[in-house]
């Protein structure tokens, strides 16, 4: 199988007639995260720098496919997604397959004897300096991500990320904030700042954590939102708060994923914070800064944990209510410390605690909700709503892209996409709000 980071060209390279000819039509299926949308935009624009010319689906000659292989459920979407490329292939409707990223970095050669119908694999792309050249997104023009940093700094027994995309990598920050200026220049309202830890940026290329100084930084640069995604609790320092608290235009919104708070789950997950830690964590970042909306994830049927150890985390819930919430069953790994764990859970069993905290959250995300109506919020415009009263539907400041709510904005005026407006808050949804627009 192909190294991490290896050009989908050197499979085949164009002045040898290899995977893509030069001129030849080509589309980009992009599955997982937000992570790999840019990782697909840079397949993108890679293969646009060597004479591909980017097409939809049905008008495609070569069709890459970046997957995702995190836990079962993506893994089996990646594979029912290749699955269905090759009936296409078999039926005349394209020529050639290419599969990239986790997946095929993971499970290349098992693939590779599996499916004759696909022409290449090559594993995930290497962290790029500095962003390439798009001449399209697979975002909307008004929202862009910005990956920061790549793989992991920590080593989570449940994790299979850094056994994928090797070490921890972050981007040199001169290169960063050059793509944030780029980004402003072409009048995109929102970045996300992403990686699977952000909060272990610069511990590798500086000695230190260096978030606040690249957050400080960019907010001098951009004049839109700047929003954090996938903070590790354990990295986060009143540097990088003070600096969420100071600028306007970062968003008070932090995604940090605990995973559980029993103490003998997080000892056998080797994550390091006791439930006191991220009491402390969550009440200090309340307190300095305020009115910040905080989202994080837990697994649940996690190998050795109790009923007891489960409503200890339901409790939690209630405790210290979050805005957003995912929850996730566990997904047994090969190749994670986790794997050969005793106490595994059934999956029943697992599918009951998930189904039970799910519940709980929709109740306290629904209270959270409520506190809102009669505030005026930030909205940024995304879409025309459908029906006989018009309107628009957007997203405020709490809100990040395609995993978070949404805000129905009434008005009798007419609104711009991919701008901001001010929308005073009427109704409140478990997970959306309703206002008009002033």
């Amino acid at each position: 199988m192909p190294a991490p980071g290896l050009d989908l060209f050197h499979l085949g390279r164009l002045e040898e007639g290899g995977v893509l000819s030069r001129g030849a039509s080509f589309a980009v299926i992009s599955l997982g995260c937000a992570r790999n949308t840019v990782d697909s935009q840079n397949i993108i624009a890679g293969l646009e720098s060597k004479g591909g010319v980017l097409a939809p689906l049905e008008k495609a000659d070569t069709v890459v496919i970046n997957t995702c292989a995190f836990i079962e459920s993506a893994r089996k979407e990646s594979i029912d997604a290749i699955l269905e490329l090759v009936a296409l292939k078999e039926k005349g409707q394209i020529k050639k397959i290419v599969v990239a990223g986790c997946l095929s970095q993971r499970y290349g050669k098992e693939l590779a004897a599996e499916l004759k119908g696909v022409d290449a694999f090559t594993g995930v792309q290497a962290l790029a300096s500095s962003a390439p050249a798009l001449s399209a997104s697979l975002t909307p023009a008004h929202y862009a991500y910005v990956k920061i940093c790549e793989s992991c700094y920590n080593t989570c027994s449940f994790c299979i990320i850094p056994r994928i995309k090797g070490k921890f990598v972050s981007r040199p920050m001169e290169a960063v904030i050059e793509d944030i200026r780029r980004l402003n220049d072409r009048g995109v309202r929102e970045i996300n700042l992403i990686g699977q830890d952000v909060t272990a940026y610069g511990l590798d290329l500086y000695q230190r954590r260096a978030l606040a100084e690249l957050l400080g930084k960019a907010a001098q640069v951009f004049d839109g939102w700047i929003r954090l995604l996938y903070a590790h609790p354990a990295h986060i320092t009143d540097e990088l708060l003070a600096v969420m608290a100071a600028h306007p235009g970062i968003c008070r919104y932090l995604d940090i994923p605990l995973q559980h708070v029993s103490e003998s789950v997080l000892r056998r997950m080797n994550r390091p914070m006791t439930r006191a830690d991220i009491v402390a964590l969550v009440t200090k970042i309340r307190r300095v800064v305020p009115g910040i909306s905080l989202r994080t994830t837990f697994i649940a049927g996690f190998p050795g944990e109790t009923e007891k150890d489960f409503r200890a985390l339901l409790a939690f819930l209630e405790e210290q209510p979050f805005e957003r919430v995912g929850v996730f069953t566990y997904s047994r790994e090969e190749g994670t410390a986790a794997y050969d764990l005793p106490g595994k859970v059934p999956a029943a069993t697992a599918r009951r605690r998930y189904e039970v905290l799910m519940q709980a959250q929709q109740g306290v995300a629904a209270r959270l909700n409520a506190r809102l109506v009669g505030q005026t919020l930030k909205v940024l415009i995304e879409e025309g709503a459908e029906g006989p009263d018009g309107g628009y539907i957007g997203r405020s400041a709490f809100d990040a892209p395609e995993v978070d709510g949404v805000v129905y904005v009434r008005t009798r005026k007419p609104l711009r996409i991919g701008e901001f407006t001010m929308v005073r808050v009427t109704g409140a949804m478990d997970y959306d709000l309703e206002g008009d627009a002033v």
